[in-house]
């Protein structure tokens, strides 16, 4: 009985963290897709910068309220401190894992659990934040390749040919 009460709480506990973090990285996602439609791509180093503070501030908030949930769960059922629900559960999600505090015996699966989703959903986390920084500096990229072909367009009006100029830096934009 006492298995089938852990493994309900882990499944239940896991869903629930499985919840907040998909959701909230959809709310992130669909957030910097906007950002980049309304030409982050063309911003300074600053907004670039701010960009990735506001993710991977929202992101660690995102894991604060999930480790927040698990703390709820041991304060209901396992510790009488809120610091010590709070602390336990952050070092289990974070795999620090000091084993200063312990869940009692009856409990004690939930520890394990807490820190395979939390090794998953910091998981969830990077990849987003790595896929933005790549989209970034492919962006920065383009940008550079994009102002060197200009610079070739201005050699080719050089030549006479201000009709292929203008052709080419059309197709640029078009691209």
């Amino acid at each position: 009985m006492e298995f089938l009460s852990q493994a309900l709480a882990a499944t239940i506990l896991s869903t629930l963290t499985l919840a907040i973090e998909c959701a909230g990285m959809a709310v992130l996602i669909h957030w910097v897709r906007a950002s980049f439609a309304r030409g982050i791509k063309i911003q300074s180093l600053w907004h670039t910068a701010v960009l990735m503070i506001r993710f991977t501030s929202v992101t660690i908030l995102l894991h604060l309220l999930q480790i927040l949930m698990w703390a709820g769960f041991y304060r209901l059922r396992c510790f009488r401190s809120w610091e010590s629900c709070f602390y336990f559960s952050a070092t289990s999600y974070s795999t620090v894992g000091y084993g200063d505090i312990v869940l009692p015996p009856v409990w004690r699966l939930l520890g394990p659990v807490e820190a395979i989703m939390g090794v998953l959903m910091c998981g969830i986390s990077v990849s987003a934040l790595f896929a933005i920084a790549t989209r970034l500096i492919g962006n920065e990229a383009q940008l550079s390749a994009d102002a060197s072909d200009l610079s070739g367009i201005g050699k080719l009006r050089g030549r006479g040919s201000s009709r292929q100029a203008r052709s080419q830096f059309g197709k640029k934009i078009a691209n």
